[in-house]
């Protein structure tokens, strides 16, 4: 007899410590990758923040000469508002598909709110060539443009989570222990997709 009592609890007993160092790897992997995806959405969130932040600044430059479109003035305001507290429930858990829908929502009403703020100031000569009012249009067209590369950061990053927790045998380590998808932060339509027009 090859093999003894003794020698199939040592075949088995092998089995089962790969088994869970395979598994504590899995395990490991998913959390690493988890934790990638959170770290780069906190990117997304010091840029929108300091999107956010520019925002009274812009409104407090145009008021005087856009006195009479208080209406626009306070759509942007609130949109900003609306904003602030989207990326403070999506910071808090980046990967809640309701915070993340929530935040890409929110942003693009501000989106639109900019978009609108800025076609009226298109009719104000002076209001284009106020300095102040070029550097803001200078420094959020900047910003936009490092939130859309931060984006893309975060995406790849949840791309690389959802695969690595839906594939096989992964995806029993991750049912077992919970893991759930994480969401993408996408806008929701092409003229959404566009950075603000801030050209005077």
């Amino acid at each position: 007899m090859p093999f003894g009592f003794w020698g199939v609890v040592g075949i088995v007993a092998l089995v089962v410590v790969f088994a869970l160092i395979w598994v504590a790897g899995a395990y490991n992997s998913l959390v690493a990758l988890r934790n990638r995806f959170r770290t780069a959405f906190s990117q997304i969130d010091v840029q929108l923040k300091r999107r956010h932040d520019l925002i009274p600044n812009l409104v407090e430059t145009v008021r005087g000469y856009l006195a009479h479109e208080k209406g626009t003035l306070e759509a942007v305001t609130e949109a900003r508002n609306r904003a602030v507290s989207a990326v403070q429930s999506a910071a808090a858990n980046p990967s809640s598909a309701s915070a993340m829908a929530g935040l890409a929502a929110a942003e693009s009403q501000l989106t639109g709110s900019l978009g609108r703020l800025f076609a009226v100031a298109e009719a104000y000569p002076d209001l284009k060539a106020n300095q102040n009012m070029v550097a803001l249009q200078q420094e959020l067209a900047a910003t936009e443009n490092q939130i859309a590369a931060a984006r893309q950061v975060f995406n790849a990053s949840v791309m690389n989570y959802n695969t690595t927790l839906q594939s096989f045998p992964t995806n029993l380590v991750a049912n077992a222990m919970g893991f759930a998808p994480a969401q993408l932060f996408e806008l929701e339509s092409d003229k959404e997709r566009q950075v603000p027009q801030v050209s005077f």
